[in-house]
C-alpha cells in the first residue's frame, strides 16, 4: 500500500465490514484507476476527502476501452478477523482483471474507495486507500493483485 487516505484513517476496517454485512444494502469497495498523465502526487490524492475531489483536480480515471470501474460486493470480500497475536487487521481483496484493455490512458493508480450505495455520486465516494499500479495497456488482459499482504493494515 502506497497510502491511506486522511478520511478513512481509523475508519477502513470499518468500511470493510459494513460492505461485508451488506449495511446498507449495496455497498460496495470500489476499484478506481487513475490515469498517469496529470496524476496528483500521493500527498493531494491522500487529503481528498471524496473520489469527486480526486477527479476535480489534475487527477483522471482512465478511459480505455475495456475499462471499468470494479464495485466488491458483500461475496466478494473474505471474513476478516483481528490478528491478535501482532495487534492489526489485515484485509484484503481479491485480485482484479480488466479484460480486452485497449490502448490510449497509461495507468498509474488504483485508488480502493467506499461507495454506500449504487446510486452513490463520486460526491459520496471515500477513498481508503491508494496503490502504485504502472501499466500501459496494450489490447490484452490487466490483471491487478493490489497487495500480497492486503490492501490495508489497521494496526
Amino acid at each position: 500500500m502506497d497510502f491511506i487516505c486522511n478520511i478513512a484513517k481509523g475508519r477502513g476496517v470499518e468500511f470493510y465490514h459494513r460492505v461485508k454485512q451488506s449495511d446498507p444494502t449495496g455497498s460496495a469497495l470500489l476499484v478506481v484507476a487513475l490515469a498517469a498523465t496529470g496524476l496528483a502526487g500521493d500527498g493531494v490524492l491522500q487529503d481528498a476527502d471524496t473520489l469527486a475531489a480526486i477527479l476535480s483536480g489534475s487527477s483522471n480515471e482512465v478511459t480505455n476501452d475495456g475499462y471499468a470501474r470494479k464495485a466488491l460486493v458483500a461475496a466478494d470480500l473474505a471474513a476478516w478477523a483481528p490478528d491478535d497475536a501482532n495487534d492489526r487487521v489485515d484485509l484484503d481483496i481479491p485480485d482484479q482483471t480488466w479484460n480486452n484493455v485497449l490502448a490510449g490512458d497509461g495507468w498509474a493508480k488504483l485508488m480502493v474507495c467506499y461507495r454506500p450505495a449504487p446510486a452513490s455520486p463520486d460526491s459520496d465516494v471515500v477513498p481508503i486507500s491508494g496503490h502504485d499500479f504502472l501499466v500501459t495497456p496494450d489490447g490484452t488482459h490487466i490483471v491487478a493483485q493490489i497487495d500480497a499482504a492486503g490492501f490495508l493494515r489497521a494496526a
